[in-house]
């Protein structure tokens, strides 16, 4: 009787035969050769030769998985030490840059990461002799399948990389969305926080960011403001102007130019609308600016004796025969009606 083939041997030829020197692959070879040859041992009685036939098929595949592994290790090894050398090579080329903000760097570097350690992955798992392709298969699978379930946050990440490509705002800006002011306190992939006026952060997602009307108060660096107020119709616009403009000669943070100014804007109903305007270089300094001379406007007006009006109504009665003999209707003498 021809002696059965150790699992060495067998697994050598078909090595030889086909070249697939997978483990995995090898690994359920040697399973199943393995369980053949050492039933017909048993059922043979060949004991010796089934202990002969375990230990060899043992001491080939620790030898096999030993040389996978230090290959594996080796070339895990060599592509990390690759990774961060050019990690913090591009991390020290983005901190120099001036044109690309944190939060871009951060994503840069990101992507740089996942990609690098995908790569490294992928690589590893061939060394140990797994079929890369399929797995890549099943992960865009799911991939897919997931992309469907988190579609809320894939329109955030999108909308994310392109506020921090486009700019509409950086770190640092003041901004008014939704009738909200306040300073971009940080930008992430998912949401912008926005610190307001009163040190609230609010966590806006970056889809709202790109859809909804912004204004930003710092792109232009000078940022003009303006001091709404009303006088009554019988003063002038020029004695108003006169009172107003020297408040803002010894201001640091005005500009003399463009120069201060004081214009009519409006013809309203009980008073001529005018508007105390400045410019300044210093964003952060709106709000406050505006509260102060706000304030300023009306305690100069006051002090110049020019009347800043409230809405008011005057009501004339035609025919009002239910009044008649009554006091409301009696003559005055100047002190309201007559007692006569």
């Amino acid at each position: 009787m021809v002696p059965p083939q150790s699992i060495a041997q067998r697994l050598q030829t078909q090595k030889d035969t086909t070249g697939q020197s997978g483990p995995v692959g090898e690994a359920a070879d040697q399973f199943n050769n393995a369980f053949s040859d050492g039933l017909r041992l048993f059922l043979d009685g060949n004991l010796e030769g089934l202990y002969d036939h375990l230990m060899s098929g043992a001491l080939y595949l620790i030898g096999l998985l030993t040389e996978r592994g230090l290959q594996s290790l080796a070339a895990f090894l060599l592509l990390y030490v690759i990774y961060r050398t050019l990690y913090l090579t591009l991390e020290q080329t983005l901190d120099r840059s001036d044109s690309i903000e944190p939060g871009l760097q951060s994503l840069l570097l990101k992507t740089f990461r996942v990609a690098s350690f995908f790569f490294i992955g992928t690589v590893v798992l061939d060394q140990l002799g797994v079929n890369v392709a399929v797995l890549v298969g099943g992960l865009g699978i799911a991939g897919i399948v997931a992309g469907f379930a988190a579609r809320d946050s894939l329109e955030n990440f999108i909308a994310g990389v392109t506020v921090l490509v486009d700019k509409p705002f950086q770190v640092g800006d003041y901004i008014e969305i939704d009738d909200q002011y306040g300073q971009v306190d940080e930008i992430t992939l998912r949401s912008t926080r926005l610190r307001t006026v009163r040190n609230r952060i609010m966590v806006l997602p970056n889809t709202h960011m790109i859809t909804q009307q912004l204004m930003n108060h710092t792109k232009r660096n000078v940022l003009r403001i303006d001091i709404s107020f009303g006088i009554a119709y019988k003063e002038f616009p020029d004695e108003a102007r006169e009172a107003l403009l020297p408040l803002l000669e010894d201001d640091d943070r005005v500009l003399s130019d463009p120069a201060p100014s004081v214009v009519v804007t409006e013809m309203a109903d009980s008073s001529v609308n005018l508007s105390l305007r400045f410019y300044t270089r210093d964003p952060s300094q709106e709000v406050p600016l505006r509260w102060e001379y706000t304030e300023k406007v009306r305690e100069t007006l006051r002090e110049a004796d020019i009347e800043i009006p409230f809405p008011h109504r005057q009501l004339f009665l035609d025919e009002a025969k239910a009044l008649q003999g009554s006091k409301l209707l009696a003559p005055t003498n100047g002190n309201g009606p007559s007692t006569e």
